[in-house]
């Protein structure tokens, strides 16, 4: 475990190899599971500012749902997220380019320049969950059989998590927490080699 201020990592970050490989899993993650994708509260209030300009970004059957149901929704469990199409099928933001993987419309707008947001961040942060309490947050490796090929990759080009997740890290908690996950990283390397 790996403890930096109010944050609190599992070993797995650091222990576990990771880098997405979309050829392989074609962006599951964007249509697999339960709900759409957790948003925190500012990307609520940004979805609903924003829309307008992602718009054009989506798919016309994502457009529909996000006009019916709204820009972001509550789901089963009462947390809020982005809305999915169908039952429970890809997030509404969703849209598959020529090669059939699923891409984020919300980040084909920021790469687009049309709009300052790149991504929820729960989407930028992935395979890493982060579970909020009163004091703490706990950043978890979350284990998925549709990530195996990331995995495979990971470990053969010897890519940890944290590394592969440098920049949603920085964004989410800035260039000095991120500086000192690396120091602490390498001082327990060091010490396990010593």
């Amino acid at each position: 475990m790996i403890v930096i201020g109010k944050t609190v990592l599992s070993d797995d970050i650091k222990e576990q190899f990771f880098v997405c490989n979309l050829e392989k899993c074609k962006g599951a993650c964007c249509v697999e599971g339960d709900a759409g994708a957790p948003l925190e509260e500012r990307e609520t209030k940004l979805l609903e500012q924003l829309y307008p300009k992602i718009k054009p970004f989506i798919t016309e059957e994502g457009q529909r749902v996000i006009e019916a149901q709204g820009t972001w929704v509550y789901d089963m469990d009462g947390e809020k997220g982005t809305p999915t199409i169908g039952d429970n099928r890809e997030c509404a933001y969703a849209l598959y380019d020529e090669r059939g993987i699923l891409k984020c419309g919300i980040e084909q707008a920021y790469l687009a320049g049309a709009i300052p947001f790149k991504k929820p961040i729960s989407c930028h942060l992935y395979p890493i969950r982060i579970d909020k309490y009163a004091d703490f947050e706990a950043l978890n490796y979350d284990r998925w059989d549709i990530c195996a090929p990331a995995c495979e990759l990971g470990s053969s080009l010897g890519v940890p998590v944290y590394k592969f997740l440098k920049d949603p890290l920085i964004r989410k908690y800035g260039e000095a927490w991120y500086a000192e996950l690396v120091r602490l990283v390498e001082q327990e390397d060091k010490t396990l080699e010593a």
